[in-house]
């Protein structure tokens, strides 16, 4: 039987979501718990992949077990958890329901709090100096609906074997001090949404032009980019099956 979790976490204590040697990551926390429980050796399998330090107010992974769990194994799984991870649901699906390939699009959000406020410090990246031209930033935003090549924005060292990402969704938006980025495609590369996120501040300062962000789209070349903003105002928002 195949069992879905749908979870959220505080990703500030954790070296991303995915299993890595001499690290604490959500995934080993996961598999723990479940191996606890359950008396058997279980490996959960992830939407996807979060670098160190991003949250994810939505996440869905999948492991199979040979019985069905009982009504409350929620309850049960959140008991041995930290507190920073949390199981909303765990539900039966389709013995071939795979969480990562069955993916349709992931969607992210990054947070930007223009000034300072204590009580955001590991949600939000804050901006005390200057404020960005939001106008023009979703003027550069929506270029990136007109590519499919995002190597531009991906870390130089990654085994992927192609970087190509639909971008179907990417737009600013604020809320008085609050400054968010939404972006929604069928797969991400690493540091993908970061990178993106600081090349259009860039243009947002005035340190770059629309058609300069154009151009570095163009280039596939990384160090044409902007910075890598902080992960801790990234998360992963939603995942659509």
């Amino acid at each position: 039987m195949r069992y879905f979790i749908a979870l959220s976490y505080n990703g500030k204590n954790y070296h991303g979501w995915q299993i890595q040697p001499d690290v604490i990551s959500v995934q080993e926390k996961l598999n723990s718990a479940l191996s606890t429980i359950l008396q058997k050796e279980i490996t959960v399998v992830g939407a996807g992949r979060t670098d160190t330090g991003v949250h994810a107010s939505e996440m869905y992974a999948h492991f199979d077990c040979t019985f069905r769990l009982e009504t409350n194994f929620a309850f049960k799984f959140n008991a041995i958890l930290p507190k920073d991870i949390v199981v909303k649901n765990v539900f039966l699906v389709a013995d071939d329901k795979h969480a990562r390939f069955d993916a349709i699009s992931r969607s992210y959000e990054y947070k930007i709090w223009l000034g300072r406020n204590p009580f955001l410090l590991d949600f939000a990246w804050q901006i005390h100096s200057q404020k960005p031209d939001v106008v023009v930033m979703n003027t550069a935003a929506k270029l990136l609906l007109e590519y499919t090549d995002f190597q531009t924005f991906s870390k130089v060292k990654t085994d992927v074997h192609t970087y190509n990402c639909n971008v179907t969704i990417a737009y600013w938006e604020q809320k008085g001090d609050e400054l968010t980025f939404h972006i929604t495609a069928n797969r991400f590369l690493r540091n993908m949404v970061r990178a993106i996120v600081g090349t259009l501040l860039d243009v947002g300062f005035g340190k770059i032009t629309v058609q300069d962000f154009k151009k570095i789209i163009e280039s596939k070349n990384r160090g044409n980019a902007g910075l890598s903003v902080p992960a801790k105002g990234l998360f992963l928002t939603h995942i659509n099956y």
